[in-house]
């Protein structure tokens, strides 16, 4: 028995199929099938029920993941604690961000991380804010930076990058584009069809819920999950660019109307579970170092599903909260 067969059963045992569990520990589908079975072979015991259409575990494999977790987890203390000693950090991160990110501070930290911890291996997995959190909860996820309404999710140790007000953007001639100076209230926003991002990305997930609060449901007319794209849409007329208001500041096509009573901040953070991980303590410390650069700029994910612009069109390092 090899403490990589423990790993790739519960790789099987939490996908529940053999496929994407082999795509999770980095391995072909007949490599991992292999070393399944070996490990039956050496306890003597089918684990894995393979007759339906997913892989179940069977009456032993559910003893046997409660001990191969314990198991795992027994080690990967024993090597924490180790390093601890040891002044050394080595093992693997896995880090999420929100669909096609382009947040340069990120970008840097996971630079200067890897210069001084070169024994430590990184993953870089995208996804929208609602699923980075769950995964981070799953312990599937070491960090992430997501989008978020208000404050980052209360169970997940959390670092706010940045805080912003969500905005309305018109382009002239619209009825809204005379109020840009007063601003409007969500009720008269909600009488306009909107163009918003998809839900599950932090910026959505602020409109709904100040929607929600007046009793109220966003009339949306289309929506696309990258900024650029709902900014492109309202420029044609098509409806109101929900956005953030950083995500709207350069666009001189349209004008921006702020929604006078939409209390809920959009916030950008950066979430991970609580841990004695002493390889996500110090990628941490070159987050918060990155992101408080002076040069940082506005923060600024780039993701189709809310962060920054993606066109033509250069832009700042990065820009306001989304995912």
């Amino acid at each position: 028995m090899e403490l990589r067969q423990l790993k790739y059963f519960l790789a099987v045992a939490e996908e529940s199929n053999f496929t994407r569990a082999a795509e999770r520990v980095h391995i072909s589908q007949p490599g991992i099938s292999a070393q399944i079975r070996q490990l039956e072979h050496d306890l003597g015991a089918t684990l894995i029920d393979r007759s339906g259409r997913s892989a179940a575990l069977t009456a032993v494999g559910e003893v046997a993941y409660d001990h191969a977790r314990a198991v795992l987890d027994a080690v990967r203390g024993l090597r924490q604690a180790v390093d601890e000693m040891n002044g050394l950090v080595r093992g693997r991160l896995v880090v999420g961000m929100v669909t096609a990110c382009t947040v340069a501070p990120l970008f840097e930290a996971l630079s200067s991380f890897h210069l001084a911890h070169p024994g430590v291996g990184i993953s870089l997995v995208e996804d929208d804010s609602a699923r980075l959190v769950e995964r981070v909860r799953e312990g599937a996820v070491d960090l992430a930076l997501i989008g978020a309404a208000g404050r980052a999710p209360e169970d997940l140790d959390g670092h706010e990058v940045i805080s912003e007000a969500l905005v309305a953007a018109v382009p002239p001639g619209h009825p809204l584009a005379t109020r840009a100076a007063d601003g409007v209230t969500v009720a008269e926003l909600s009488a306009h069809p909107l163009i918003c991002l998809p839900p599950g990305t932090g910026i959505r997930t602020v409109l709904d819920q100040v929607m929600a609060a007046r009793g109220l449901a966003p009339s949306v007319a289309l929506q696309a999950a990258a900024p650029a794209a709902v900014m492109q849409l309202a420029e044609r007329g098509l409806g109101v660019a929900v956005l953030s208001a950083s995500m709207l500041a350069r666009r001189p096509g349209l004008l921006t109307v702020p929604l006078t009573d939409a209390e809920t901040a959009a916030v950008l953070a950066l979430v991970s579970a609580p841990t004695k991980s002493p390889a996500l303590r110090e990628l941490l410390a070159h987050c918060r170092e990155s992101f408080a650069a002076p040069d940082a700029g506005t923060p600024d994910p780039g993701t189709p599903a809310d962060t920054s612009p993606t066109d033509a069109a250069p832009v700042p390092a990065h820009r306001a909260p989304t995912g």
